[in-house]
């Protein structure tokens, strides 16, 4: 077949990687480094090899592996790498026939968030399991997903196609599973040492896609705060902030969401939506029938006054919350009035600090060392800035506000009351005090 484009020179070696003897490969680096394009032409290429063949393609959320592999990655690889392929894709199944002359493959496209639907995939077996961004998926399902690597089908010279599993991520703390199983070569719960020639990894930075990449976005990545650059830019695994009030350690997990008996969506709102201006933080978290913290959701981001209430009353909709929690040190009014030009009828408290950042959250803080919050899934965002939050946090030398941080500490103190001292109102907006104040000091 005629080749109608150039692979970087790390994807021909990640190729030969994915090609050889070991089962299990992993590529981590920096972003935007062509790691997934690398995964999935490799995909195709064992698909159109071998007829018959089925391949799976997982990311924790359906949405994300829909819109950004299954519509575009996808598409790009097969019309770039192999034009002469009829493709077949079924959008609402979530999965895609590459048919050529000697047969058919299928490509199946699934979110671990889904229940339903994931079960209805983990009913089959497949010939590689591709796990993307595997930063924000649980150990315990990388697991589950292991069990349904089985499929027996041979290539088009007769031969058996191996079974691969492949994974990827921007690499985040030492402590991952990824990064104890190919780099350490140790099993994370039974700490037995791996056979290191069947886990493989190698690395795959943004300087590695320079063809592919604007200028602009390189030096954008080089100038990032030290821990964003040496993730996204350097592509490092590296070590929980010494003294932060959170490790890693003590993040509770959970696979699915328990029955809950309260839940509330929490903001910290942003002022300004220019570069460089801080996220708005939207945390999503309840009490189950346990008594125990569970937080559900992270929707942090940057969007306008407009789009935070949209997204923050959409989510207590969808999840069935008791109240939205906002803080109103500044722009108590307008944080109330945007919530309630979406949802005039929405119950909401609005509180506001009267102590710094670092005293409201230890509190908090203990909760997760006394294992009483858990998190559903992984929140590598969220639990990034939490396991860099120390008492010296410096805004301006991290460059970033702990937003996510504020967001999870107003949740859990509206839902553990007797943990943290807070003012608190529930007049009507007319009878709260004008705009004035300053942000979380």
């Amino acid at each position: 077949m005629t080749q109608t484009f150039k692979r970087t020179a790390k994807q021909q070696e990640l190729r030969q990687l994915l090609s050889g003897p070991a089962t299990h490969c992993l590529a981590y680096g920096g972003s935007r480094s062509g790691k997934t394009f690398g995964f999935v032409d490799a995909i195709c290429t064992r698909a159109i090899n071998a007829p018959g063949s089925r391949h799976g393609i997982f990311r924790y959320r359906f949405n994300a592996v829909k819109t950004s592999i299954m519509l575009d990655t996808f598409p790009k690889v097969m019309k770039l790498a192999y034009p002469g392929v009829s493709v077949a894709t079924n959008k609402q199944d979530g999965f895609a026939e590459l048919v050529t002359a000697e047969g058919k493959s299928e490509l199946w496209f699934g979110g671990l968030d889904d229940k339903e639907r994931t079960e209805k995939i983990l009913g089959m077996e497949f010939a590689t399991i591709y796990t993307n961004e595997a930063s924000q998926v649980p150990y315990e399902s990388y697991l589950l997903l292991q069990t349904r690597l089985a499929q027996k089908v041979q290539k088009l010279d007769g031969r058996p196609l191996a079974l691969k599993d492949y994974v990827d991520l921007n690499p985040t703390t030492e402590t991952h599973w990824t990064n104890q199983l190919w780099v350490a070569g140790v099993e994370p719960q039974s700490q037995k040492f791996v056979n290191k020639d069947d886990y493989r990894h190698i690395i795959i930075n943004p300087a590695d896609n320079l063809d592919n990449l604007p200028e602009e976005y390189l030096r954008m990545l080089q100038t990032m705060p030290e821990r964003q650059r040496r993730r996204f830019y350097e592509g490092l695994f590296q070590s929980d902030v010494e003294g932060a009030l959170w490790r890693r350690q003590i993040i509770g997990r959970l696979s699915d969401a328990p029955a809950m008996a309260r839940i509330v969506v929490a903001i910290d709102p942003a002022v300004s939506t220019t570069i460089g201006s801080d996220e708005t933080g939207i945390i999503v978290a309840g009490v189950d029938e346990k008594g125990r913290g569970i937080v559900l959701a992270d929707e942090s981001g940057r969007y306008s006054p407009e789009e935070w209430a949209r997204r923050a009353v959409g989510l207590y909709r969808s999840y069935s919350a008791d109240r939205i929690v906002y803080e109103a040190n500044q722009g108590g009014d307008m944080v109330d009035a945007v919530i309630r030009a979406q949802a005039p009828n929405i119950p909401t408290t609005s509180v506001r600090a009267t102590r710094g950042k670092w005293l409201r959250a230890e509190p908090v803080a203990a909760l997760y060392e006394r294992g009483k919050v858990f998190h559903v899934g992984i929140f590598d965002r969220l639990e990034d800035q939490m396991c860099a939050f120390t008492p010296d946090f410096d805004r301006t030398e991290q460059g970033y506000s702990p937003d996510r941080v504020d967001a999870l500490v107003w949740a859990l103190t509206d839902l553990f009351p007797d943990v943290v001292p807070v003012v608190e109102e529930k007049r009507k907006a007319a009878e709260r005090p004008a705009f004035a104040g300053a942000w979380m000091s």
